[in-house]
């Protein structure tokens, strides 16, 4: 059940090198990643933003907030995607991270601001943090690491991040 009050946003603006083709549109059980992501972000939120490059047009079927930067990096994501929000508390999934269920996204906004055990994203942040992002992205510090946050146990499988088309075989095998 969608949690009320709470904005996913699912970061979709990393340049996908190692990959070697957009990560978005990789297809993991017959489903594209985005479509993965935008599915469990709509089972634990009421509210579901996708933020990324515009200009990569990339043919997914919702809406893309374009992040306004021309930095590569998931801070800009984070950034806009706050500022775009509904919501005081939003959960941030990035693309290439495809196991992620609603129910770790409801326990991170819960817990507000936190991350796994992993680091700093998938994570639930408030738009309180906005402010001290925004000077970290005039500054060209674009680490989300030292965030001040709880750290919410997850399920090391969930956490599977996609960077490569060989960490995508390993999760269909």
């Amino acid at each position: 059940m969608a949690h009320r009050g709470l904005t996913g946003v699912l970061l979709v603006g990393g340049a996908s090198t190692r990959f070697g083709s957009p990560k978005a549109l990789a297809r993991l059980d017959g489903v594209t990643l985005a479509e993965k992501a935008w599915r469990s972000l709509g089972e634990a939120c009421d509210e579901r933003l996708a933020v990324g490059k515009t200009a990569d047009g990339l043919a997914l079927p919702f809406p893309l907030l374009d992040d306004a930067t021309d930095i590569r990096a998931p801070i800009a994501g984070v950034v806009a995607g706050l500022r775009a929000a509904r919501h005081e508390v939003c959960v941030f999934l990035p693309v290439d991270c495809p196991l992620v269920t609603a129910d770790s996204l409801r326990r991170l906004a819960a817990a507000a601001p936190a991350h796994p055990q992993t680091g700093p994203l998938p994570g639930a942040y408030t738009r309180g943090v906005l402010p001290e992002l925004e000077r970290k992205l005039e500054r060209g510090d674009y680490s989300l690491r030292d965030l001040e946050a709880a750290v919410v146990e997850l399920d090391e499988r969930e956490l599977a991040n996609v960077n490569t088309t060989a960490d995508l075989a390993a999760l269909t095998g």
